[in-house]
């Protein structure tokens, strides 16, 4: 993690007590279920399994590719119910961007054969947006007990383990808002550079958060 992303994420981490933490479940949800254009995990996964004749990492790696051109049109997320659902601190875009990222987690969860529905699986879903860095050094202080696989297949669910994750997903969420408000700075000086390196990062990031759900939560169906 770069000295100006960890800047972000602690700034983020003090800002996160006036932020509901507890509302990033509310983006899983609605992510999972379906929000404006995007049609639910389960109907978008079958579509992309469809298309690609049933070859699950086909349609991995197309969701992956899709969910990283629909991050980088700044329209597109800011159309998915953003502004219903983000706190006042959190611009609606970037809400947006988290509804993409949490659909293509957990699509790639239900192709690889896990239960979107069961906790634990949630759980893991939220712990791959945090992105492997994060995940290692967190697991490093012993604040995340395991890897984003080993939640999604604990033998038990810890409840404890819900709200500090949904804690470390929001003080993510807040910091990511806290380096898109200087990008917007930047932009008023040089016109469409807030907009443009926006929509880069945003597609990069959804692009690192893919490949990691594709190296973490592998294929389930393979074990039965």
């Amino acid at each position: 993690m770069g000295m100006k992303d960890r800047i972000a994420k602690e700034a983020g981490t003090r800002v996160v007590p006036n932020v509901a933490s507890g509302y990033v479940r509310t983006v899983l949800d609605r992510a999972i279920d379906g929000v404006g254009p995007l049609r639910s995990v389960a109907e978008t996964a079958g579509a992309k399994l469809a298309a690609h004749g049933g070859d699950v990492e086909k349609a991995v790696a197309a969701l992956v590719r899709s969910h990283t051109s629909l991050a980088g049109l700044q329209g597109f997320v800011t159309n998915l119910g953003g502004i219903a659902l983000a706190p006042v601190s959190v611009p609606a875009n970037v809400v947006g961007v988290t509804i993409v990222q949490c659909h293509l987690v957990a699509s790639i969860a239900h192709l690889r054969g896990y239960d979107i529905e069961d906790p634990r699986v949630r759980n893991a879903v939220l712990a791959v947006m945090l992105g492997e860095d994060t995940v290692a050094e967190m697991i490093k202080k012993q604040t995340l007990p395991s890897s984003p696989m080993a939640l999604a297949t604990s033998p038990m669910h810890d409840p404890v383990l819900d709200d500090r994750i949904a804690k470390e997903v929001t003080g993510e969420l807040v910091g990511r808002t806290i380096g898109r408000r200087a990008l917007m700075l930047a932009g008023k000086k040089i016109p469409l550079l807030g907009g443009a390196v926006g929509a880069t990062a945003d597609g990069f990031g959804t692009w690192q958060v893919g490949r990691y759900a594709q190296d973490e939560l592998k294929d389930r169906r393979l074990r039965r």
